[in-house]
Order: C-alpha cells, then sequence, then structure tokens
C-alpha cells in the first residue's frame, strides 16, 4: 500500500502534515463468533498495511460484547488468521477489558439525561421507532428522573430483572432523519456466561455504544470500517463527544469486497457448518481463511489480491477467477513441479527388462532452483492419465498416445503402444508399449519427433493417493434457500497415484502437478491419508 494512493491514506497523510496526530493507530476489531473470511482480509490488510505505511500501530481487539453468541475456539482461530496473514498485533485487547469504564460513562450519560431506563420491550421499541418519513414516538419511559435512572441501571447490573424487562437507552432525537439517532439502545439485561467475565456482569452495552468509547481508551486515530456503519458515524460521534472521552477518534467508512456466488454471511456460513453441509469452518468450500489455507491458497496472493483491488467508497464484488488468477501467479513462482496421475491407465513396457528401475535427476522448479530436485522413476510399468490415450487417433492435432503412435513420457523415453488389454465389458485395462532407449530425453536424438508429450509415474514406486476437487459450493440463485442453494456435487474424489519421491511430502506442501493443476497437500488426520491432495487452482484462469 506503501505505493498506492487512497482516499484513507490521503487523509492520514494531512492528519500527519498538519500535526494533528504524531503517530497512526488503527485497530481491527472482529466479533468472536465465528471464523475469519476473504471479506475480513480487505480490513485486516487495511488497516495493518496503512498503519505500516506511516510508522503505526494496529490493535486487534475482540468485541466480545455478546457473550450468547461467542466461543474460545474463534478466539484462537481469529489470532491464529491474523498471524497467518502475515500481521502482528501491537497489542491484543477485549472490549470486555473496558466494561466498568463503559459503565461508568453511561451512569455520566444519565446524570446529564442523555440516558434512560425503558420498560418497553424490543418489539415495542421497534414499532414505536418510526421509519424514514415518520417521526418515532417517545417511550412513556423517557422522562424518568435520573436518581430513578440511576437506580433502575444499577439493579439492572446487580441481575433484578428478566433477561428483557428492560433496557438503557440513549436520549437523543425521536424525529431524527437518521434512524440510528433515535434513542438507540445502549445497554441490554444478559445472563450468559461470559467466556472472559464469566458471570460477573448481567448487563451488556449494545456495538454502538461500547465500539467507540473502546477505540477512544486506545488511542485509536483512525477507526476504519465497512460502509454499513456510514450512518452510525453521528451516532459514533455523540457517543464520544457526550461520554467526555479525552480522545477523540475519527470513523472512515471504505466499501466492502464481495465474491460472485459467495456467502460472506457468518450467520449463514454457520449455518453450512451446524447442518453438517461442510467439514467444518475450514472446509476448502468455504470462503474463510482457514478454509482457504486448507485448499492452499498463499498469504502473499490474498494480500495481493486485497492491494489490487483498491479501497473505495464504494461496495464492490468480483469473480472468483480474479482471486483465483493471484493465488496462480503466487503458485507459479513457488511451488515445486511433480507427477500425478489422477485418472491411472496402466502401460507395460513390453521390451523393457522385468525388475530394472532408471533414475533419472530432474529440478523441483525451472527456474526456482532454491526448490532442489527430485529423482523421477522409469520402468516397465507406468500409469498414465486415462485421458492420454485413444485407441483410435481422433486427427492429426491428436497430440497423446493412440495405437501406433509414439509419445514422450517427460524427461525419459518414446513410447510406441501396441496393443490394449480390455475387460469383459470392453473397457481398456492396460496399454502394451515399446520404448527406444535411443531416444532418452535430453541426449541430442532427434531423428524424428512425437505426437506429443505426457507425464507419468512408475508403477512398482507409485504411491496410491487422493485427489479432492471442488466446485461452487452453493447455487447462484439467491431467492431460493440456503438449503436449497447446497451443491451436494461441490466435493469430488478421485484415486490416483503420485511419483514415488513424494513420500516424504509435508502438509502444506504445494505443487503444480504436471498438466494437471496446483494441490496442496494436506494430511488427513480423520482417515490418517498422509497423501491427500486439494485442488489449489487450476492450470488456467478464465479472468481476463
Amino acid at each position: 500500500m506503501e505505493n498506492q494512493s487512497n482516499f484513507i491514506k490521503t487523509i492520514m497523510e494531512d492528519d500527519i502534515k498538519t500535526g494533528k496526530h504524531d503517530e497512526i493507530i488503527t485497530r481491527f476489531p472482529p466479533e468472536p463468533n465465528g471464523f475469519l473470511h476473504i471479506g475480513h482480509a480487505r480490513a485486516i490488510v487495511t488497516n495493518f498495511e496503512l498503519a505500516k505505511v506511516f510508522g503505526g500501530k494496529t490493535n486487534l481487539r475482540y468485541d466480545d460484547t455478546n457473550p450468547s453468541k461467542e466461543d474460545e475456539v474463534y478466539v484462537k482461530g481469529i489470532i491464529e488468521d491474523v498471524r497467518w496473514l502475515g500481521y502482528e498485533p501491537a497489542g491484543i485487547y477485549w472490549a470486555s477489558d473496558y466494561f466498568e469504564e463503559m459503565y461508568q460513562r453511561a451512569i455520566i450519560l444519565i446524570k446529564k439525561g442523555l440516558a434512560y431506563v425503558d420498560d418497553q420491550s424490543a418489539e415495542e421499541i421497534a414499532k414505536t421507532r418510526g421509519d424514514v418519513v415518520t417521526p418515532g414516538i417517545p417511550s412513556p419511559y423517557r422522562n424518568r428522573t435520573v436518581d430513578e435512572n440511576l437506580e433502575l441501571f444499577a439493579q439492572m447490573r446487580e441481575g433484578k430483572f428478566k433477561e428483557g424487562e428492560k433496557v438503557l437507552r440513549a436520549k437523543i432525537d425521536m424525529a431524527s432523519p437518521n434512524m440510528n439517532m433515535r434513542d438507540p439502545v445502549l445497554y441490554r439485561i444478559n445472563f450468559a456466561s461470559h467466556h472472559n467475565t464469566g458471570d460477573t456482569w448481567k448487563v451488556y452495552p449494545m456495538y454502538d455504544f461500547a465500539h467507540p468509547i473502546e477505540d477512544a481508551i486506545e488511542g485509536i486515530t483512525h477507526s476504519l470500517c465497512s460502509l454499513e456503519f456510514e450512518d452510525h458515524r453521528p451516532l459514533y460521534d455523540w457517543v464520544v463527544r457526550e461520554t467526555e472521552m479525552p480522545h477523540t477518534p475519527r470513523q472512515i467508512e471504505f466499501g466492502r469486497l464481495g465474491i460472485v456466488n459467495t456467502v460472506m454471511s457468518k450467520r449463514l456460513l454457520k449455518y453450512l457448518v451446524d447442518s453438517n453441509y461442510v467439514d467444518g469452518w475450514d472446509d476448502p468450500r468455504m470462503p474463510t481463511l482457514s478454509g482457504l489455507r486448507r485448499k492452499g491458497y498463499t498469504k502473499e496472493a490474498i494480500r495481493a489480491f486485497i492491494l489490487a483491488t483498491g479501497l473505495a467508497k464504494v461496495n464492490s464484488e468480483v469473480e472468483v477467477d480474479m482471486l483465483e488468477s493471484f493465488v496462480r501467479d503466487d503458485l507459479q513462482a513457488r511451488a515445486g513441479r511433480a507427477f500425478a496421475v489422477i485418472n491411472p491407465l496402466k502401460v507395460t513396457i513390453t521390451n523393457y527388462p522385468e525388475g530394472k528401475i532408471e533414475y533419472f535427476d530432474v529440478p523441483f522448479h525451472p527456474e526456482n532452483t532454491g526448490l532442489g530436485s527430485r529423482k523421477i522413476a522409469f520402468s516397465k510399468h507406468v500409469y498414465i492419465e486415462q485421458e492420454d490415450f485413444s485407441e483410435v487417433k481422433p486427427d492429426n492435432k491428436y497430440k497423446r498416445l493412440s495405437l501406433g503412435g509414439e509419445v514422450r513420457l517427460f524427461h525419459t523415453y518414446f513410447i510406441k503402444a501396441t496393443d490394449v488389454v480390455k475387460d469383459e465389458n470392453g473397457k481398456i485395462v492396460e496399454v502394451l508399449a515399446t520404448y527406444d532407449e535411443k531416444t532418452l530425453s535430453g541426449s541430442g536424438f532427434n531423428e524424428r519427433k512425437p505426437d506429443g508429450t505426457i507425464h507419468f509415474v512408475e508403477a512398482t514406486t507409485a504411491i496410491p493417493a487422493t485427489f479432492n476437487f471442488f466446485g461452487p459450493l452453493l447455487d447462484a440463485d439467491t431467492n431460493k434457500t440456503i438449503d436449497e442453494r447446497y451443491n451436494p456435487n461441490s466435493l469430488s474424489q478421485k484415486q490416483g497415484f503420485i511419483e514415488g519421491g513424494l513420500k516424504d511430502v509435508k502438509t502444506d506442501e504445494k505443487f503444480q502437478f504436471v498438466r494437471n493443476g496446483y494441490f496442496n497437500c494436506y494430511a488427513n488426520k480423520k482417515t490418517n491419508n498422509p497423501y491427500e491432495f486439494n485442488e489449489i487452482v487450476p492450470l488456467k484462469s478464465s479472468y481476463k
């Protein structure tokens, strides 16, 4: 972001230049009620990168004001995702760290006549708020005395009322054209046990009250949030001003980043998990950062994607192909090349000695020498892809093996198909072929050209492997329910082989399986399979 311009960066530059701020301090404030997804990546990258440009810092602050929806597993997942993206917060804080100060700031409002305890139900409050053309109806409890409000609020804290029986509301303007200023609720009663404070508190602040106070306490200079909070900004400023906070942060909104046909709602993502449509929050079909990580996406690719989409004050949506193109570009430089046969067809080379195995030293990457080399095995028995053989050559443009045709096996010899073996149903189960020992790759033999070059794995050293392929998790028709949109064919598995040289492959090691695509090793603990590979992206993209 150092070499990019955007409207928030310009604001920060002016604030430093005019001396309004000596240091830029931002924050990323997730609610621990789910795992982070690709949409959150824009907020993370934006906050950390902008602060870094000015030598500032970014806090991670958990918005843990709703204990009934929060879980420790989400707390751990969030910091893991932030660190995986390559960022270390200057400090890790909790909204619950400030519960006492928030409570005391609410008392300031009550004493100033700017907050009151309301006995109306949530339904009644919603019904009397009015709409954009109709002013709201003041609560019958709006004019309670300061002493009465202080006493009732203290009793709310002590747990003397039932959940939903009373709330604390701000007293602002029931006729305001901004619906957020029509006496918003500041505190509600909640008896759920809190992961951080246990059963100490019986009242919890609402986000619109808690968030500006948290920012002010931490000295946040620029409170960056998504566009949906633009109408909340007057309330944000009102809370900071009227609670008499010594520090005044500035809220700035930017557009959300969406991906076509991708759910970005934590509520819906949680539903998919709870309904067992997916294998947890880190299922590779999920748009969560943990799911993308398990699929094989790299943090470098995600950061580059976020930065390339820019930062504007409008919501935007891009095709998933654009994200995949950044992943592919990153993997092109870092992923080692190797052979895997996903739809195996056995080939027996009849004129090659039985039991003999040759090994050929081949670099893992044609340009990245730091990845080292590997040894490819060759013998009488090999596997090729079923798609790489046709009994009858379709046309002269066909670049694969056919009866009477000749191809090179990558880095080794020419082979010529001479016959096939079929089962009782007429399906080809084996190809018989001969090899020419004078055609070893790199030997300078150029008397004839093969029909093409195909990959293979040597059969006796080949390692059985599982390959996972992922399609869209949901149907694109948003008029359907989430259950109707679920695509039961979004995951498919194939059983094939990887070359024997990959026997020591590690989890999260990434490869370009030649002519098949980019894959990430996923050691599946549930099936105890160390040789499971998730397709990250295919080799080519339609993104323009």
